[in-house]
């Protein structure tokens, strides 16, 4: 069977060696993680599954469960000794340990590669993307992730992941459902996070005038994360993480002009006095308003 990785890549292997590299560990990975019982699908995700990765980048692999049969821990431990070749012993969770979202996995090293196991519940991902279809968005604080984790990243993961062990056809219906991005969701972020941005902008200005330049710079991150939520919605690309989100902004045909480019001038440098954070402050508004006239335009 033709694997979806390899229908789906156009790049020349030359231009991509990182990627080509890493191919080979990952569907080797994924079919010694098969023989566990439990293990109902592997894919492949992160940067590699988004064709944005370098020759260092790690290798990301969802491994999908059923939360009524769970594979071994000890099995994957077993597992994880018998592949990881870093000086350590790997890092092997259980069940929930990293939180109810990132819900454990384990860091390892396989063949120079850093390969890194990321368990998801099948059941919960199935929900959250039944929820998100309803148009029902939600984001807790989480580590590694500096605006936190948006319920709807999990439908990123999916849509964007490419299937390495699918034995059952899990992830292809999955896929199936996120093909298409949902209307709701696109009109729930938009509004929501236009909201969170003008929220925190007006909230920001007292801070300002006393120069509190820390309350100042969050805010502004804040402001900056929800208006980059707001531009992925209205043009319909799911949303993974921060990481290499302003970049993929340039591609998109609804932005304001100079977007990545007016952001990273105003986190660079958000100013000292009150005078420069004010001025920060202002050319915030402008995106934020630039990016509002856009949305209005669209979903009317």
């Amino acid at each position: 069977m033709t694997n979806a990785f390899d229908r789906n890549e156009k790049t020349p292997p030359r231009e991509r060696p990182g990627l080509i590299t890493a191919l080979p560990v990952a569907r080797h990975v994924a079919n010694c993680l098969g023989k566990i019982a439990g293990v109902a699908a592997v894919a492949l995700g992160g940067s590699r599954a988004r064709r944005a990765d370098g020759i260092g980048s790690d290798v990301d692999l969802g491994i999908y469960y059923q939360p009524s049969n769970p594979p071994s821990v000890e099995q994957l431990r077993h597992l994880a000794c018998e592949l990881h070749s870093g000086d350590f012993p790997p890092e092997v969770t259980g069940f929930g340990e990293w939180g109810a979202w990132v819900n454990g996995g384990a860091w390892l090293k396989i063949q120079g590669f850093k390969v890194d196991w990321l368990y998801r519940d099948l059941q919960r991902v199935s929900q959250v993307i039944e929820d998100c279809a309803g148009g029902a968005v939600t984001c807790d604080y989480y580590l590694g992730h500096p605006h936190g984790f948006h319920n709807h990243i999990y439908l990123a993961e999916i849509h964007y992941g490419h299937p390495l062990l699918d034995p059952f056809g899990i992830l292809a219906q999955l896929k199936q459902r996120v093909s298409v991005y949902p209307s709701t969701l696109k009109t729930a972020l938009v509004t929501k996070f236009l909201y969170d941005a003008s929220f925190m902008l007006a909230l920001t200005a007292p801070s300002a005038r006393r120069s509190d330049v820390f309350h100042v710079s969050g805010c502004l991150f804040r402001c900056a994360a929800a208006t980059i939520h707001v531009l992925f919605a209205l043009n319909e690309t799911y949303f993974m993480n921060e990481k290499g989100a302003l970049n993929t902004i340039e591609s998109f045909p609804l932005k304001p002009d100079d977007f990545s480019s007016r952001v990273r001038d105003i986190l660079a440098s958000p100013g000292k006095t009150s005078d420069t954070l004010k001025t920060s402050l202002a050319e915030m508004e402008a995106l934020i308003a630039e990016t509002r006239s856009l949305a209005n335009a669209a979903l009317s």
